[in-house]
């Protein structure tokens, strides 16, 4: 399976997640259900692996080329995970028990409202990903196949 594929598989995972989730968490009396903490822990560690993998391996691979575009696309990226990262980190920390896989949810209103927030920032960024970043890859990785190929 390709770098690309992998990264499909992941976007996939969390894109699903998201939309069950979305759904769960409008009904309040759902959002305390051991089933819904599971989904919803299930999507913060998906979200938090496929930033990890991003960061570890794609863009290493991208910043390694000697091409100005895809090094301006790769660093743009970068800057952009990090504050994915922070607002991620934010959010998590306002309202989930980490330690219990437990939600913690004073005001509802709030916590969907941002919560739905965060699910749009999350799918924007893995939208970005697949129509401006893995195009970049797939392009490294064909490459790499002719060479292999040639050699």
């Amino acid at each position: 399976m390709s770098e690309t594929e992998k990264l499909h598989t992941e976007i996939h995972k969390i894109t699903e997640l998201s939309n069950i989730l979305t759904n769960l968490l409008s009904d309040r009396s759902l959002c305390d259900t051991d089933v819904t903490c599971e989904l919803f822990f299930r999507y913060v560690e998906s979200v938090q692996d496929h930033l990890k993998h991003t960061d570890a391996d794609l863009y290493a691979e991208l910043l390694d080329q000697s091409n100005a575009h895809k090094n301006k696309v790769a660093n743009l990226f970068i800057s952009g995970s990090k504050e994915i990262k922070r607002i991620f980190g934010a959010y998590t920390k306002k309202w989930c028990n980490l330690s219990r896989h437990t939600l913690k949810i004073k005001h509802y209103d709030n916590f969907y409202k941002e919560t739905i927030e965060m699910f749009e920032m999350v799918l924007k960024r893995l939208q970005d990903e697949t129509e401006h970043l893995y195009p970049l890859l797939s392009n490294t990785e064909k490459a790499d196949q002719q060479k292999a190929v040639a050699g």
